[in-house]
């Protein structure tokens, strides 16, 4: 098992902090790819249904979304890099707003994904190899 050190953090809530990433890169699965559609190589994840469901869907969707963007600010991300997640997280807010093909959009459009490329990136720079 492998740890990430986190400058400036100190113990992330008792001793998980090196399991964070690892627990994030679910969540954005899950959020962005965690089924496929048979017979293709389409993938779609949670996003994309509750994309379906009016006004609760997306913001449910969203509120993940900035979790997960707040975790990757308690594991040190730069301001740069985070405003880059909340581009990304707003962006895919405003395609699941359009009814019906914002579901087609989100599963396009990976911002959770994405934005978990950019937290394995700069760990990986600093020396904080993910799972």
């Amino acid at each position: 098992m492998s740890s990430y050190p986190v400058a400036g953090v100190g113990d992330i809530e008792g001793g998980r902090e090196q399991d964070m990433p690892a627990r994030l890169e679910m969540i954005a699965r899950l959020l962005d790819s965690n089924w496929r559609i048979p017979g293709t190589g389409i993938r779609f994840g949670a996003d994309a249904l509750l994309s379906l469901l009016p006004a609760v869907g997306p913001v449910a969707s969203t509120a993940v979304s900035a979790y997960l963007i707040w975790e990757a600010r308690r594991l040190g991300l730069p301001a740069g890099l985070l405003l880059r997640m909340v581009a990304n997280v707003g962006l895919d807010a405003v395609i699941s707003a359009v009814p019906v093909a914002g579901s087609v959009g989100d599963v396009f459009f990976r911002a959770n994904l994405r934005n978990m490329a950019l937290l394995r990136r700069h760990l990986e720079r600093r020396g904080r190899r993910p799972r």
